[in-house]
């Protein structure tokens, strides 16, 4: 194993990228905190305690119902599902406004562009709130295409997701990475036909992602920089 820009890596990609799709939620968006605030919020709604950062990360997993069921102890039918779907969700809300980009996120993006790659972007939030809130950011132009979801209730894997994102472009998946910071963000890319790289600043703990074998960066910047090709193209400072 080695340690390159502050990027671990078991395996290399077997191929060049030409285009990323980026996850949004702990990859580009920085919402670590609202997320555990919102987590929270379930677990006072069922009369729980509490939980750390690293107590949700060690249980999170797709399909996120299951995580719940963890978390609370309890097996979940459709109206605790509407609960917890409730009091996550207004309370994530109530967060988001304070959210920021991930840092490093917009010279990420600006860096592949100019390099000459394609990038689209590909989040498990609610497509209708997540478009206005990607141009709020000033994000809008720096991608081909944005897609998030589409139905009222998410929590499950994205694998599905991915395939119809990848052929909406008419991409080739050999030729695409997906930048992500959950082991099912790997899985999709996978079963996709993609290549991964993760971050480690979400919501997985390093040695888990690790354990998928897709390289694991510890910034949005040590991503890109194992990214870009051989252009000459200056790296990003880390």
């Amino acid at each position: 194993m080695t340690r390159e820009l502050g990027l671990e890596r078991d395996t290399v990609l077997p191929r060049p990228a030409r285009h990323i799709v980026w996850d949004w939620n702990g990859t580009l968006l920085a919402d670590n905190d609202a997320v555990l605030a919102a987590v929270n919020k379930v677990c006072a709604g069922f009369e729980r305690p509490a939980v750390t950062l690293a107590e949700w990360r060690a249980i999170y997993g797709r399909p996120i119902i299951h995580s719940y069921e963890r978390l609370l102890d309890m097996p979940i039918d459709d109206a605790a599902w509407a609960r917890v779907d409730a009091y996550y969700h207004d309370h994530y809300r109530e967060l988001l406004p304070d959210c920021g980009l991930a840092e490093g996120a917009l010279d990420a993006l600006r860096q592949w562009r100019a390099a000459g790659g394609t990038q689209s972007l590909l989040s498990m939030w609610f497509h209708d709130e997540l478009t206005p809130l990607v141009a709020d950011f000033g994000l809008a132009e720096l991608f081909g295409r944005v897609d998030g979801l589409q139905r009222e209730v998410g929590g499950d894997s994205k694998v599905e997701h991915m395939r119809s994102h990848l052929r909406a472009q008419r991409l080739d998946p050999a030729e695409v990475v997906l930048v992500g910071d959950v082991v099912d963000d790997a899985y999709a890319a996978e079963q996709a036909g993609a290549s991964c790289v993760l971050v480690s600043t979400g919501m997985a703990p390093r040695d888990e992602l690790a354990r998928t074998g897709a390289p694991v960066a510890d910034s949005l910047a040590d991503a890109i920089n194992h990214l870009l090709p051989e252009t000459g193209v200056q790296s990003l400072p880390h």
